[in-house]
C-alpha cells in the first residue's frame, strides 16, 4: 500500500506558501537528506558498537560496558571522543598523499550507499532506476582504499592485508552481484523501491526469502565478508598480520575504518531487509487490518501510522540480521586464508550460478509467482 506521504513534495509546498520561490525551497530541501542520513548512520554505527560489546559479553558469561552512562550506552561514544583526540601519527617512510585518502576512500562509499535505502514508498532519498547495483559499483571502491592503505604505510604486513582485502572483495562480489540479479530478474527492476513493492500485498508470505532462500544465504555470507566480519576479517587477522592495513593507522583515520566498518554492516543488514525481507512491509497487510478495523486506507492518520510502521519494520529486521552478524562473530572461528578463497570461488559462485538458472526457469514455469 502506498504510504501518501510524499516528505519532498510537501516541505516544498509548505516553503513556497510561505513565499518562496520554487528553485529556492528545493535548494533548502537538497542537503535536508544528507544531513539525516549522515546522522542516522552515524547513530546506527553508534548502537552497533553498544550492542557489539553487550552481546559479545553476554556470548562469554560477563557483564560488558555498565558504567559509562545508564546501561554503557556512552561507551561508543567515549570512544568516539578518545580517537577525535588522540594524535595522529604518519609513518615517517610512508606517502602522506595515499595514506590520508586510503581511509576517505573506503568511508565513502558506504556512506552514499545509504541514498539507495527505502523506508516506505516515498520515504527514500533517491530512487534511481538501477539503485541495487550503484550500491554493487560502490561497494567496488572501497577495496581501493584499502589497497591504498596498506601499500601506502610502508609495512609488509599492511600491505598484506591491502592485498587480501582486496582479494576477498573481488572473490565475493561476483556471488553477491548474482543473487542479486535473481532478484533483480524477479521483481522487473533495479530500483529497491521496486523490489519492496513487488513482495507487498501478500505479508509475510510474499517476502523474496521464501523463493530465494539459496540467494538469501549466498547474499548474507557475501556482505559479512564484504564488511570483513568474523569469520571471515582475514584482511585484519591480529594473529598475522598485527591489524593488516589498520596496523600503522592512528586518531581520526583509523575511527574512519572503525566508522565504514559498522556503518557497511547496518547498510548490509538494511539491504537484506529490502532484498529479502520485504523491506518496509509489515508480517500482515496494512490493507487487511485497515479493512477488519473498518479504517480507510486514503485515512492521513492511517498513512501516517503506516510510514512510522514502515520505518519501524525495516530497522528491526535489520538490526536482528546485525545481531545474527554480531553473534557470529563470537561464536564462530577465523577461517584461513585459503578457505576463505575456495568458499568464494569453487562453492558459492556456483551455487549463485545455478540459483540464477533455476530463477529463471522457475519464472517462466510460475510467471505469477515468479514475476513473469
Amino acid at each position: 500500500m502506498n504510504s501518501g506521504i510524499d516528505l519532498q513534495g510537501t516541505f516544498i509546498k509548505s516553503l513556497m506558501d510561505l513565499g518562496i520561490p520554487p528553485g529556492t525551497a528545493k535548494a533548502i530541501w537538497m542537503p535536508l537528506p544528507m544531513i539525516l542520513m549522515l546522522i542516522g548512520a552515524t547513530v546506527g554505527v553508534l548502537v552497533c558498537v553498544w550492542l557489539e560489546r553487550k552481546i559479545s559479553a553476554a556470548a562469554q558469561q560477563r557483564i560488558g560496558p555498565e558504567y559509562i552512562g545508564p546501561l554503557g550506552l556512552l561507551a561508543p561514544v567515549a570512544d568516539g571522543l578518545k580517537l577525535v583526540f588522540k594524535e595522529d601519527i604518519v609513518p615517517a617512510q610512508a606517502d602522506p598523499w595515499l595514506f590520508t585518502l586510503g581511509p576517505i576512500l573506503v568511508v565513502l562509499p558506504v556512506f552514499l550507499s545509504y541514498l539507495i535505502v527505502p523506508f516506505g514508498q516515498n520515504i527514500v532519498i533517491t530512487n534511481i532506476g538501477t539503485g541495487i547495483f550503484l550500491w554493487i559499483a560502490l561497494s567496488s571502491i572501497q577495496p581501493i582504499g584499502l589497497l591504498m592503505a596498506g601499500y601506502s604505510s610502508n609495512n609488509k604486513y599492511s600491505l598484506l592485508g591491502g592485498l587480501r582485502a582486496a582479494a576477498q572483495s573481488i572473490s565475493y562480489e561476483i556471488p553477491l552481484a548474482l543473487s542479486v540479479l535473481a532478484i533483480v530478474m524477479m521483481s522487473n527492476s533495479l530500483s529497491t523501491v521496486d523490489i519492496v513493492n513487488q513482495q507487498s500485498g501478500y505479508g509475510i508470505l510474499g517476502w523474496n526469502i521464501w523463493r530465494q532462500p539459496l540467494g538469501f544465504i549466498i547474499f548474507w555470507i557475501a556482505a559479512l565478508a564484504e564488511c570483513e566480519r568474523l569469520p571471515f576479517d582475514l584482511p585484519e587477522a591480529e594473529e598475522e598480520l598485527v591489524a593488516g592495513y589498520q596496523t600503522e593507522y592512528s586518531g581520526m583515520k583509523f575511527a574512519l575504518f572503525y566508522l565504514s566498518s559498522y556503518v557497511n554492516l547496518v547498510l548490509s543488514a538494511l539491504l537484506v531487509a529490502v532484498l529479502y525481507l520485504g523491506g518496509w512491509d509489515f508480517p500482515i497487510p496494512i490493507n487487511v487490518l485497515a479493512n477488519l478495523v473498518g479504517v480507510s486506507e486514503a485515512n492521513p492518520v492511517l498513512q501516517v501510522v503506516s510510514a512510522a510502521l514502515g520505518i519501524t519494520m525495516t530497522l528491526v529486521k535489520a538490526y536482528f540480521l546485525v545481531f545474527i552478524a554480531i553473534l557470529l562473530r563470537w561464536t564462530v572461528p577465523r577461517v584461513r586464508i585459503d578457505q576463505l578463497l575456495d568458499l568464494g570461488w569453487k562453492f558459492l559462485l556456483p551455487v549463485g550460478l545455478v540459483n540464477l538458472l533455476l530463477t529463471a526457469a522457475l519464472k517462466l514455469a510460475f510467471p505469477v509467482a515468479f514475476g513473469g
